[in-house]
C-alpha cells in the first residue's frame, strides 16, 4: 500500500514547502502528485496533510510517514549507490561525520595521505546532522563518525584511534600560565570561551568544574578555533582544547596550554561505523591509517 514514491513525495513536500515545488523537483505534474497522495489517503483511511490556505500541515499520520521516509529513503539510496559502484567497479565516497570541533584539524592530517593511497575514493565531511551523529550513522547519511564521546548502540562499533589530553589554553602573560596545573576553583574568576556545544558535552565542565561545583565568571561561545585563540591571546578569556592543537597554535600565538587538574583530563578520538560496513576495504583502511598516524 505504501510505496517508495509516496515516501519520496512526503519528504520532498516537507523539504520544498509546497506541492508545486515538490512536483517540479520530482519531475511530476502537480495533478499527478496530488492524485497519488489522494489515493494513498483513501487506502489508509486517514489524511496525510491538512490544507491551511495555500500551505499544508502534516497530520499525526503524515508526521509518522515523514519520519519513516527520513529513515528508509537514505538507506535505499545508499544501497542503490553501493550496487552501482559494484556494477561499475568503483569504490565511491567515504562520508565522514564530525561531532568534535577541534577534531577537524586532526582529520585533515588523515585525509591527505588517505586520498593519496585511495585515488578511487572521494571523501565528504559533514558537521551538521538531522538526527545527531548516531542517528546519521543509522540513517546512512554518513559512513564514519568522528567523536570523543562514543555512545554504544547495537549495530555500531567505535574504535579508538588517537589519544590526547584536554588542557586549558591561557594568554602567555596570564597568572595561570606559570602554574603546573589549574585547580577548578581558579576557573570562577575566568571568562571561558568554548565551541557552541551543550555544557554537558564539554569536558572542562563535565570532568573538571561541575564535579567541584564551580562555574566560570562568564561563558562565551565561538565557532572557529582561529578566532577563539585570537580572543585568548588578546586576554579576552581562556579556552579548553586538546594539547596537540594548543601547541600548534602556541608556535604562532601568545598562548600557553596548562594541565586541567593534577592528573589532567585524558581523552580519545573514536571512529564509529555500522558493524556491517567494517569489512568494506576503503572504510577499514581509513580507520587503520587514522590509528597509525
Amino acid at each position: 500500500m505504501i510505496e517508495r514514491s509516496h515516501l519520496n513525495i512526503i519528504r520532498e513536500v516537507e523539504k520544498q514547502g509546497s506541492l508545486t515545488a515538490a512536483a517540479g523537483s520530482l519531475c511530476l505534474t502537480q495533478s499527478a502528485l496530488s492524485h497519488a497522495m489522494k489515493k494513498l489517503e483513501m487506502q489508509l483511511g486517514t489524511d496525510v496533510w491538512l490544507r491551511e490556505g495555500r500551505s499544508l500541515r502534516l497530520t499525526q499520520a503524515g508526521r509518522y510517514l515523514l519520519g519513516l521516509a527520513n529513515r528508509l529513503l537514505p538507506q535505499l539510496e545508499h544501497a542503490e549507490e553501493r550496487m552501482r559502484q559494484f556494477a561499475e567497479g568503483e569504490r565511491g565516497t567515504l562520508r565522514i561525520g564530525m561531532e568534535c570541533h577541534p577534531c577537524y584539524q586532526w582529520l585533515l592530517k588523515v585525509v591527505a595521505p588517505y586520498l593519496a593511497a585511495w585515488p578511487s575514493v572521494d571523501v565528504d565531511v559533514k558537521q551538521k546532522f538531522q538526527f545527531g551523529g548516531i542517528g546519521a550513522l543509522f540513517s546512512y547519511d554518513i559512513d564514519l563518525l568522528v567523536t570523543p564521546d562514543p555512545i554504544l548502540k547495537p549495530g555500531l562499533q567505535f574504535e579508538p584511534v588517537f589519544d590526547y589530553e584536554q588542557v586549558l589554553v591561557v594568554p602567555r602573560d596570564h597568572a595561570l600560565a606559570k602554574q603546573a596545573f589549574v585547580k577548578p576553583e581558579q576557573m570562577s574568576s575566568e571568562v571561558l570561551i568554548t565551541y557552541p556545544v551543550a555544557i554537558e558535552r564539554l569536558d572542562v565542565y563535565s570532568h573538571f568544574m561541575l564535579p567541584a561545583g564551580v562555574m566560570p565568571k562568564r561563558h562565551k561561545t565561538i565557532e572557529t578555533t582561529d578566532i577563539m585563540l585570537q580572543m585568548v591571546a588578546s586576554g579576552r578569556g581562556v579556552a579548553a582544547l586538546p594539547r596537540w592543537l594548543a601547541q600548534e597554535y602556541a608556535a604562532s600565538m601568545a598562548v600557553v596550554p596548562v594541565r586541567l587538574g593534577a592528573e589532567g583530563i585524558a581523552k580519545q578520538i573514536y571512529l564509529g561505523a555500522r558493524e556491517g560496513d567494517l569489512s568494506v576495504d576503503y572504510l577499514r583502511a581509513f580507520i587503520e591509517l587514522a590509528r597509525s598516524l
